[in-house]
């Protein structure tokens, strides 16, 4: 799987929320089926969503700047959730 091409294509055909407060807000409405944080994502933040059970949290092995550039986004996106993958088989990470 490729984890960018999986990721636009959830974005483009699916629901993705991005950002650290959209994204709990999303947790705690049991939305987010996934979960995925950058590796520079604030500590405080990943120990805060760590706390819940049954969610599947994915790092992604770059900066927020890479994260927000595999979003296609020009800007930094520290976490996202994925609410509805569309045709994307991002939740596939489930599985590995």
């Amino acid at each position: 799987m490729d984890f960018n091409a999986s990721l636009r294509r959830a974005i483009k055909t699916g629901i993705v929320i991005l950002g650290q407060h959209n994204t709990q807000k999303c947790i705690k409405e049991g939305k987010a089926q996934i979960v995925v944080i950058a590796k520079n994502c604030p500590e405080k933040f990943r120990a805060n969503i760590s706390s819940y059970e049954n969610l599947f949290i994915h790092t992604f092995e770059g900066s927020s700047v890479a994260l927000g550039k595999s979003c296609g986004k020009p800007f930094m996106v520290s976490t996202l959730a994925v609410v509805d993958p569309g045709e994307s088989d991002i939740l596939s990470l489930k599985r590995v």
